[in-house]
């Protein structure tokens, strides 16, 4: 399949880009999400192939976290690609995962084309999967110096600790402690509340 393509931005819309790649242009059906996010003249997104009978339908994403999401909500029986782009144009990935893990039905009932059943479908379907995501801790955790909390992060797994906890302990530790910013610090402030 086709991870990611990388080329010469030619078109740029709301919905879709077209990206040259030596001579080729790849038409790419985008999110709200990765058209504010691309500023650049060559740029890269994360893809995923969608293909039907009728149709092979490229979809770009700016961050592999996006891609990863948008994989799980087309996992789930009744949404398609199209419905799942419409999720992400219209809420930001952070909001998408709060929103099913506090099981906000009317929230994601909200978006155009989902009902209450597909709404609750989601909610059940992906509830515990989120966690899953590969580069979850880009989504689950506030953006805030990300790097700081991977490295804290990996410490804490090389000490031993599961990723879950691990994740939530830090996010306890920085919600208390919002002015942490080193490593070291939020390691040891961490380890004092396992």
């Amino acid at each position: 399949m086709i991870a990611h393509i990388k080329g010469k931005l030619v078109e740029k819309t709301p919905t879709f880009v077209v990206i040259d790649v030596n001579g080729v242009g790849y038409h790419i059906k985008i999110s709200l999400q990765t058209f504010s996010s691309i500023k650049e003249d060559i740029c890269k997104l994360f893809t995923h192939l969608s293909i039907k009978e009728d149709s092979h339908t490229l979809f770009g994403f700016y961050e592999k976290s996006e891609r990863e999401l948008f994989v799980k909500l087309i996992s789930v029986s009744g949404v398609g690609p199209s419905t799942a782009q419409i999720i992400l144009s219209t809420y930001n990935s952070q909001e998408v995962i709060n929103y099913i893990t506090s099981a906000d039905v009317n929230a994601i009932k909200s978006v155009k084309g989902i009902g209450s059943k597909t709404a609750q479908r989601i909610i059940v379907d992906l509830k515990d999967k989120l966690s899953q995501i590969n580069d979850s801790s880009d989504i689950i955790f506030d953006k805030i110096d990300n790097t700081i909390k991977q490295e804290a992060l990996s410490a804490l797994n090389a000490l031993g600790f599961g990723k879950k906890i691990a994740e939530s302990k830090i996010e306890k530790v920085l919600k208390m402690n919002p002015d942490i910013d080193n490593v070291e610090e939020l390691v040891k402030t961490t380890l004092s509340q396992m």
